[in-house]
């Protein structure tokens, strides 16, 4: 299976190339993508979309949100499936991707982990099954991450309003005055170089659960990445995420 990767030049963009160089599920990239010039790959790699001469299997996006519609525009045009991992899309980007979804596969997730997508359907068992629990979602990320709070942390929560549809999402706490029964509290900790930690916690008067999942390396991330391109070949239009990679092994 051949990629492309978008973002090459980035800290899970290298990781990729790592995994292409060791052929991970016999994957390999046939070329990179990325604003800044990158030169220290055996592929060639370049700084627009059109200057791209290769196909591939999918593209692999781990770049920057802003970079979204000319992915699009290529990858429509070349009729090639993509993987978007980013974060922090407009709404206007987002109906891109769902447009872009009527024409070819796109696996859309803020966090390839399958560790995370398992913490999201137990947050959802949960938070169904003790609906007077109060529900709080801690994200801790390294001090150079631009958004806050995090993709995951936002996934969880849409996940958990799922079966909460009364949800609110409160970003922080501040000021004064109770909290109501249908708030969701989200916080966001920028420090140091802390890969990724998501914390769930759902309480009652008389008990507390606790689900946690922490990144321990971002070779995590292009691992989930390089698999859910594996899910995707074959697979017709449509938009597809971690949970439909999920229900196959349920």
């Amino acid at each position: 299976m051949n990629i492309i990767i978008c973002g090459v030049g980035g800290r899970i963009g290298r990781e990729l190339v790592t995994l292409s160089n060791n052929c991970y599920h016999g994957i390999k990239a046939v070329a990179g993508v990325d604003v800044v010039p990158v030169k220290d790959t055996d592929f060639p790699c370049y700084t627009s979309w059109n200057d791209v001469k290769e196909t591939a299997d999918c593209i692999i996006d781990f770049s920057n949100h802003a970079g979204t519609a000319d992915l699009i525009d290529f990858a429509t045009k070349k009729n090639i499936p993509i993987l978007i991992a980013t974060t922090g899309h407009t709404e206007q980007e987002i109906t891109l991707i769902t447009q872009a979804s009527t024409k070819i596969p796109v696996f859309f997730s803020a966090n390839m982990s399958m560790g995370i997508a398992l913490l999201i359907e137990l947050a959802k068992i949960t938070a169904k099954a003790m609906p007077e629990a109060n529900i709080e979602i801690i994200e801790k990320h390294h001090n150079r991450k631009l958004d806050a709070p995090s993709g995951t942390a936002l996934m969880i929560a849409n996940a958990i309003k799922e079966v909460r549809n009364k949800a609110s999402f409160v970003l922080g706490r501040s000021g004064h005055g109770k909290r109501t029964d249908d708030e969701i509290g989200i916080h966001a900790i920028r420090m140091g170089n802390i890969v990724g930690e998501h914390e769930v916690i759902i309480g009652t008067d008389t008990q507390t659960i606790t689900l946690k999942h922490e990144c321990h390396t971002r070779a995590l991330l292009a691992e989930g990445a390089m698999n859910a391109a594996e899910f995707l070949a074959g697979k017709s239009c449509g938009l597809y995420s971690m949970q439909d990679m999920i229900d196959t092994v349920l």
